[in-house]
């Protein structure tokens, strides 16, 4: 394992960010969080491998294998936050410190959304900050980890 890398995971239609429902999910693209995210982990000296999937298997493939080389975890599941316990048992196996993010607030929307699998693994959870959720993340994590 490597005390210096972060995993950031973004879930299912997340590669369709600026273009999906701008109203609730915002105009920033998802190359362009994964920028600000690498470029904000690199001032506290992380590097950060970015994964993006549709595919709830291949999430889970990624969550596993930073068990190897990651010393922490950001992951946007998405619409798997509602649905995926084998990602809820996957970051749980892999014991690693991990945040959940949301870019809008899932407590003010369809009620179906209001449960997360992955919030009782989390140790924190930023709901409803748009971009700006995945840089506190990076924050909360180089605090948490060790310099």
């Amino acid at each position: 394992m490597t005390d210096r890398r972060l995993l950031l995971v973004n879930g299912p239609n997340l590669n369709l960010l600026g273009t999906r429902q701008p109203e609730i999910y915002g105009a920033t693209t998802l190359p362009e969080i994964e920028q600000a995210v690498s470029t904000l982990a690199a001032e506290f000296g992380f590097e950060v491998r970015a994964v993006q999937s549709n595919h709830e298997g291949a999430i889970v493939d990624a969550v596993q294998a930073a068990r190897a080389d990651c010393a922490g975890i950001i992951i946007n599941p998405a619409a798997y936050s509602h649905t995926s316990v084998a990602i809820a048992d996957a970051l749980s196996a892999v014991e690693l410190p991990v945040v959940e993010v949301h870019l809008s607030n899932i407590h003010r929307r369809e009620a179906f959304r209001h449960h997360s699998y992955v919030s009782a693994v989390a140790e924190t959870v930023i709901a409803g900050a748009g971009p700006a959720g995945y840089e506190y993340a990076v924050r909360y994590l180089a605090s948490r980890l060790p310099k």
